[in-house]
């Protein structure tokens, strides 16, 4: 099954209120495994970017000011997620964005039964505990020590949070699947090579003298040597 790790970076928090999109994210996965297929860009929001949103991500106004907008990079992003379940951290945040600029350019909306929440997910799984990627990241020992140097990025967050989506729908198991499936590829791989013919015959390496010795040791053999059959 193949499904899309996917995050943004806004500048606020309700598009009802004029904010919109300044960075999106997006990781595959086949089988709840990373192929490390991915898609990244940044986008100018046509607007400010408040000091709250940017202590946040980083990103400034002037930073996003030549980038592209949504409409120049929203077909790409669909080609990408085409087909694919998407699967987001608090999804509703996400999903209303996306379905907010995708209503602008306009181009069809997401529908929420594509979209699993990996924020509900945690919370029906460890009911009671902090559910927030940092707090899944220590519980499943997912190294942090990138966000703690660089901060929040769209595509840093879909890489952690693809490897806590491994463990919340059973990755010990995934990776075993993962494992035989590539060592069976490798085994079929190693057939088909060993059987395919060579595209040239390779060069003799016997020298005269071993010819002239091998010729003058068949036809001492005599008329009924079985070598003189296969010459």
């Amino acid at each position: 099954m193949r499904e899309i790790i996917l995050d943004t970076e806004t500048t606020g928090l309700k598009p009802a209120d004029g904010h919109r999109i300044v960075e999106i994210g997006c990781v595959e996965l086949v089988n709840s495994i990373p192929t490390g297929r991915t898609w990244h860009c940044h986008l100018n929001p046509e607007r400010d970017v408040p000091q709250g949103a940017y202590e946040v991500h980083g990103l400034s106004t002037e930073f996003l000011s030549d980038k592209p907008l949504f409409g120049d990079c929203a077909g790409e992003l669909m080609t990408f997620i085409e087909g694919a379940m998407l699967v987001m951290h608090n999804a509703p945040f996400d999903f209303g964005f996306l379905n907010a600029e995708l209503e602008r350019v306009p181009l069809p909306l997401l529908k929420w039964d594509r979209v699993t929440d990996t924020l509900a997910l945690a919370r029906r799984r460890h009911p009671g505990a902090p559910a927030s990627l940092d707090a899944l990241c220590r519980r499943y020992g997912v190294d942090l020590s990138e966000r703690e140097t660089d901060g929040h990025g769209a595509l840093l967050d879909c890489r952690l949070l693809a490897a806590v989506y491994v463990e919340l729908v059973g990755g010990n198991q995934a990776r075993l699947e993962f494992a035989a499936n590539v060592a069976q590829a490798a085994m079929t791989q190693a057939e088909e090579e060993a059987i395919r013919p060579r595209p040239a015959p390779l060069a003799s390496r016997l020298s005269s003298a071993e010819k002239d010795a091998h010729e003058a040791f068949v036809s001492a053999l005599g008329a009924d040597a079985v070598w003189l059959r296969y010459s």
